[in-house]
């Protein structure tokens, strides 16, 4: 059985840019894909301390998409 899918969205956070990007998948994978939008979107540093709070924003997700 896989592991628990995660979900990062954009939409929890409102910015300038009203950014709606929603991803799901492992921890793993969401948490990359995460900081890489974060940096290359929305000009964040990518830093151990930044990785933390993506991961920290991280919620279960609740129903398939």
């Amino acid at each position: 059985m896989a592991g628990k899918r995660m979900v990062a969205d954009c939409r929890k956070f409102p910015s300038k840019m009203n950014c709606d990007v929603y991803m799901s998948g492992s921890k793993e994978y969401v948490t990359e894909a995460a900081v890489q939008h974060a940096v290359g979107s929305h000009g964040h540093k990518d830093t151990p301390e930044f990785r933390k709070q993506i991961e920290d924003f991280l919620t279960e997700e609740t129903a398939s998409v």
